[in-house]
């Protein structure tokens, strides 16, 4: 079936990032009264309904992610045959919502295997595919695992790549992805992380829940201190990688008496056992420098992150919005598909060796200017207008791959 260009748009998503990432494009489709359609497909739910909330966004399908067998986890990765079964449930559901909805665009974002089996049962449908933040590599397909390959099929199927940099925009060009078929667009977190932030002042003047408390609590901690955020949720961190994490966040708090850490812990039963384990048990004033919280509100999360002296992470979100937050990141991993933010030097690839990590932020501690530098840097993923820009061409108003006069996330540079 031949469908009108831009006559029915489903924008397909369900982890806290897509959503997060996804609003700004739903909400700019609806102000021009495209009456775009959500798919919510299953995962993240609890934080989910609070963002879908948050961003004034209402699901108009949803897939429930019931399995038949509880995930196994072995060597801090999902078992084979429970990532086939969630997969191949996706893909099912995916199929009946499309047949119901019969769109003609599907946008889908990043590397999730929900986005992944989107992507091929919006294929299979003939749908037009639009992938927004395409183009992301890390050059080591087991890390991140099985994302780093979810993205690459993603690639190979999508009619249109909205890439946040020239380097994703050349990966996909490597890969022989059709030129014309890319878009530089930016990242659409930065509009995200403005909006959440303006939402949260919003909410703390009118005090209408009890969200500003914890910051109440935080604001007064920092008249004297350092906040650090940490956050870690990769799947190949869990077990050995995430003890290491946690016993460093534990030596930082005995070396570094001005700092107080917040540790959103991810609602993974194994991540949050190992936390518990390694540091749930501190008592005196080492309990008193350490917050160990529910997953925060996205806007809480962005004020928190907004006001830290550095920021822990695994995320790839998360690095995204501390750069856009001018907020230093190490990154707890092996390889980052966001090379960006280190080339800027915005953050600095630390692992989870406990001796990298702490001997990287007594580095940032001696050197003020060093730290200073990494505060104040051009961010590489753009403006506010990235939602504008992507909605233009999705709607036909826009025939050109870059912004006029090239800002500077648009530039060419040696690392490219």
């Amino acid at each position: 079936m031949i469908h009108k260009h831009g006559s029915t748009i489903l924008l397909s998503m369900g982890t806290r990032p897509e959503i997060i990432k996804m609003a700004p494009v739903y909400l700019e489709l609806k102000k021009r009264g495209a009456q775009p359609l959500l798919l919510h497909t299953g995962q993240h739910s609890d934080m989910a309904t609070a963002l879908y909330n948050l961003f004034g966004m209402v699901p108009d399908y949803h897939i429930d992610l019931k399995r038949d067998s509880k995930p196994v986890i072995l060597n801090g990765e999902a078992k084979a045959s429970d990532l086939a079964e969630l997969s191949s449930s996706l893909l099912l559901e995916c199929s009946k919502i499309l047949t119901m909805a019969d769109p003609s665009i599907v946008l889908v974002h990043g590397d999730t295997s929900s986005a992944l089996m989107m992507t091929l049962a919006a294929y299979y449908h003939k749908c037009k595919i639009a992938h927004v933040e395409a183009g992301l590599r890390s050059f080591d397909e087991h890390n991140p695992f099985p994302e780093e390959k979810n993205r690459a099929l993603i690639g190979q199927m999508a009619h249109w790549h909205f890439a946040p940099t020239i380097r994703a925009r050349n990966n996909l060009r490597s890969e022989g992805i059709a030129d014309n078929t890319i878009f530089v667009v930016g990242n659409t977190i930065v509009q995200a992380a403005k909006l959440g932030a303006d939402l949260l002042e919003a909410q703390r003047k009118k005090k209408d829940d009890s969200v500003p408390d914890l910051v109440d609590k935080l604001s007064k901690k920092m008249e004297d201190m350092r906040m650090v955020l940490v956050t870690s949720h990769r799947r190949e961190n869990h077990h050995e990688g995430l003890r290491s994490i946690a016993k460093s966040v534990l030596e930082l708090l005995k070396t570094h008496k001005d700092m107080f850490v917040v540790w959103p812990i991810h609602p993974n039963p194994s991540v949050m056992k190992i936390v518990h384990e390694e540091v749930g048990h501190l008592e005196g004033e080492l309990a008193e420098r350490l917050f160990l919280t529910k997953p925060l509100s996205y806007p809480v999360l962005l004020w928190t992150l907004k006001h830290s002296w550095v920021v822990l992470t695994d995320s790839g979100g998360i690095q995204e919005e501390a750069v856009s937050l001018n907020t230093p990141v190490l990154i707890l991993r092996k390889t980052t598909e966001r090379p960006e933010v280190i080339e800027v030097g915005a953050g600095a690839l630390v692992g989870t060796n406990s001796e990298r990590i702490l001997s990287t932020v007594a580095q940032l501690t001696n050197n003020p200017d060093q730290y200073e530098a990494m505060r104040n840097v051009t961010n590489p993923f753009g403006d506010t207008r990235v939602a504008n820009t992507i909605c233009n061409i999705l709607l036909g108003k826009e025939t050109i791959r870059q912004q006029p006069k090239n800002p500077p996330f648009l530039q060419e540079s040696s690392h490219v």
